[in-house]
């Protein structure tokens, strides 16, 4: 069954929206990965001021099915993936790949040669189908909690990038 995804540009009304989005992603779909605890101190990072400021600062798309949200990510400068977030109602649905391949092709226009993420231990999977590769492994600390991610990146316009 094809479902119809529409994308948009943020509106500042959305925010409260997207948190909840954010949260229900993270809550839910990484739960697998991650322990209840990193999962907590994750999703309160959808502290609505600091959540608002990192979506105003760079070019945050929303995705939209049947007049609801079913995903945002947001492009920093020319070449950084900030965030992708499905909400897990909308999951495997292709919102991820609709909502990634206009990130591409925005990082393009900027002039970007390859985009890079720190992809989670959840989306490592999609991003590695969707041809990233892994650069190295890391952690970031997020209210006493460590979490472990993986630094990503995709040479855009076909070319392969030589190391």
């Amino acid at each position: 069954m094809s479902v119809s995804i529409a994308l948009r540009p943020l509106l500042p009304p959305d925010i409260p929206a997207l948190a909840s989005l954010y949260q229900a992603s993270i809550e839910e779909l990484a739960a697998e990965d991650y322990s209840e605890a990193q999962c907590a101190a994750w999703a309160a990072r959808a502290d609505e001021t600091a959540f608002s400021e990192r979506l105003a600062g760079g070019l945050t798309l929303v995705a939209m099915i049947n007049g609801a949200m079913a995903g945002f990510s947001t492009l920093a400068g020319k070449d950084h993936l900030d965030m992708l977030y499905v909400h897990p109602e909308f999951a495997r649905r292709g919102v991820a790949g609709a909502l990634l391949d206009a990130i591409e092709k925005l990082a393009a226009a900027r002039g970007a040669k390859k985009l890079d993420v720190e992809a989670s231990d959840t989306a490592k999977p999609f991003f590695d189908k969707r041809g990233f590769e892994a650069d190295h492994r890391n952690t970031v600390e997020i209210d006493g909690e460590w979490l472990g991610r993986t630094h990503m990146h995709k040479t855009l316009g076909g070319l392969r990038e030589e190391r």
